[in-house]
């Protein structure tokens, strides 16, 4: 690929990652979850734990890689995906702060002031750094045919339950 590609790649991955809410992040275990993160310093940032958006399950860790993908803010469809590598800096480092300020200004629906998110997050929870490793997989004109669809996880609030006594009486009263 020439410096006129690889400069697009970047800026399509930037754009997409900065416009998006969320992130689809699939590690080296389990399935695809969507995340919410910021961009900052050239990579999507992460933060997960107590209180916070899971990270398990994922198998992310320091020095692994992942497939992360952008969907399209005016389309909601997928636009681009892109192989990161995974860095976990140390908490209360300069790399760890600049990043937990950016978040915590993200963080929707905090129940602590921007300090007490940092040092709350220092304790209990993980930063994690996913930088582009590489061109993207997917992007516009190269996208699969076939539907990356797979069934949902199993869960309790996914089990189908009778249809309410009320709603057949409903639907024959909006027949006539």
């Amino acid at each position: 690929m020439d410096a006129s590609g690889a400069a697009f790649d970047a800026a399509l991955v930037e754009e997409a990652a900065r416009k998006s809410a969320l992130v689809w992040v699939r590690g080296p275990e389990g399935p695809a979850r969507a995340l919410w993160h910021v961009w900052h310093d050239g990579a999507v940032w992460l933060v997960g734990g107590p209180g916070e958006q899971p990270l398990d399950g994922l198998g992310l860790a320091d020095g692994v890689r992942a497939e992360v993908t952008c969907r399209s803010k005016d389309k909601g469809g997928r636009l681009v995906s892109w192989p990161a590598a995974v860095s976990e800096p140390a908490p209360g480092g300069d790399e760890w702060t600049a990043a937990a300020v950016e978040l915590a200004a993200k963080r929707l629906n905090g129940r602590d002031t921007a300090a007490e998110t940092a040092a709350r997050w220092r304790a209990d929870c993980r930063v994690l750094r996913l930088a582009p490793d590489g061109g993207p997989v997917l992007r516009p004109a190269h996208m699969p045919t076939a539907s990356p669809a797979a069934p949902p996880l199993p869960s309790p609030a996914a089990t189908r339950s009778g249809t309410p006594s009320g709603l057949p009486a409903r639907r024959r009263r909006r027949a006539r």
